[in-house]
């Protein structure tokens, strides 16, 4: 981005209205709606742009429509890669269906590598007036003496290669929104810890030339095994993906649970490795084709840090454990967190006294519970229960020959259910989302 001038290079110490730490999608949403509220926004990343991030880059309808709703045009001659739905295959059997037509939600995903993508949602941002600094390295919160909030950052330039200039630079606002992944570092400094009773999640992922790069349908595969203590098989809670990029590869990575007691104990590469190498030869999945490292990140789920508001820091997206907890997806959810939380910072500012503000603020914990926490409830409890291998054989042995159960459930873990009326599935879905507690 910077060639294009559109990142400017930061003063020692810089003011806003608002600063949003991290240029993921969470950050980058939050930042343009910001924007298009009409305040001042601060957007720091530690990295430059375009830059990779380890993601299946595949995109459900809930993401799509959020880049709907944020004005992100996707044509196909753009590079953006259309897909039908989800193929399904474990227990000897291929499922393939497709997203649910529903008027809540487009009846397509799409597929875009996370170098593209985050660039894309950044250069949106500063197009509706937000000020992006690259290379800036947050290390630590600026903190009111008087209130303990916070009420700027700290940080240090970082060069192209990554290593420190030296420079010392400090950005102040009465409001800072952490949305800088699942490490957080800025949470840490404000002493937000992550709860240890959620589910936390590890992926690894890595691209090879392939004739599938061109696939019309996401592949889930839900058979990943490895070794227990006693050398014995074990299915993992999880599952393999294989998305078409179609730019000749193919993205294919894997998510683990931890809820499973080979969590921790596993090298994830080597399963990985092992599963590529059972797949067809002429699908060219081996070591020769293999475009970069097999790289891991972790998965922070069901809201595993909290509160999302205090003290004069917000958080979304990752920073505030959005990943949900059925099928470990996060763009749709950093995203959502990013345009729920620009509303009520929106109403916020539009106070004319702190105390209003502050209370207009205090709201956002609520809000975030009211979308996704009664759901995000269920999910923890999905993600336990599959932590047992005994289940997760029989969910695949007896759940993958009932289409209509599969059709279901897939709605369920993409969280794609019309919120008023729908079918009578939808309904229960929405009612059991209601009545789950939302902590």
């Amino acid at each position: 981005m910077s060639q294009h001038n559109l990142s400017s290079s930061p003063a020692a110490s810089e003011s806003a209205d608002v600063i949003v730490v991290g240029a993921g999608p969470g950050g980058s949403a939050t930042a343009a709606y910001l924007a298009m509220a009409g305040l001042d926004v601060l957007l720091l990343e530690k990295t430059s742009f375009p830059r990779e991030k380890v993601c299946g880059d595949g995109l459900t309808p809930r993401a799509v429509r959020e880049l709907i709703t944020l004005g992100i045009p996707t044509p196909e001659d753009e590079g953006w890669i259309k897909n039908k739905g989800l193929r399904i295959i474990g227990g000897g059997m291929r499922l393939q269906l497709d997203w649910p037509d529903l008027s809540s939600f487009p009846p397509y995903g799409l597929v875009r590598t996370r170098q593209d993508f985050d660039d894309i949602l950044a250069k949106h941002a500063v197009k509706h007036g937000a000020r992006l600094h690259e290379r800036v390295n947050v290390t630590g919160a600026v903190r009111s003496d008087a209130t303990g909030h916070i009420i700027g950052v700290t940080a240090k330039e970082m060069d192209e290669s990554g290593r420190a200039t030296g420079k010392q630079l400090r950005f102040d606002a009465p409001l800072v929104i952490a949305a800088d992944g699942n490490s957080s570092r800025l949470s840490l400094a404000m002493d937000r810890q992550k709860r240890e009773d959620r589910p936390m999640g590890v992926a690894v992922r890595t691209y090879y030339t392939s004739p599938r790069h061109d696939d019309d349908y996401l592949e889930s595969w839900l058979e990943l095994w490895s070794k227990d203590d006693e050398g014995k098989d074990v299915l993992l809670p999880g599952y393999g993906w294989i998305f078409g990029v179609g730019d000749g590869t193919s993205n294919i990575g894997l998510g683990i649970l931890n809820t499973s007691s080979a969590f921790g104990k596993t090298d994830y590469k080597d399963v990985m490795k092992r599963w590529v190498a059972t797949m067809p030869q002429e699908w060219t999945y081996n070591d020769e084709t293999m475009v970069g490292d097999i790289r891991g990140a972790a998965l922070p789920m069901g809201f595993n840090r909290q509160p999302h508001y205090a003290d004069g820091l917000l958080l979304v997206g990752d920073a505030g454990g959005m990943v949900n907890p059925f099928n470990g997806e996060g763009i749709a959810y950093a995203m959502e967190s990013g345009r729920l939380a620009a509303e009520v910072v929106a109403q916020a500012f539009a106070r004319t006294d702190d105390a209003g503000r502050e209370r207009v603020l205090q709201s956002y914990p609520g809000v975030m519970k009211d979308a996704l926490g009664g759901y995000y409830t269920l999910g923890r409890g999905f993600a336990k229960m599959i932590g047992h291998p005994e289940i997760m054989k029989l969910a695949v042995k007896y759940g993958l020959p009932r289409e209509t159960m599969m059709k279901y459930l897939l709605k369920v873990m993409a969280n794609l259910s019309e919120p008023h009326g729908g079918s009578a599935g939808d309904r229960l879905l929405n009612a059991l989302s209601r009545i789950a507690p939302a902590a």
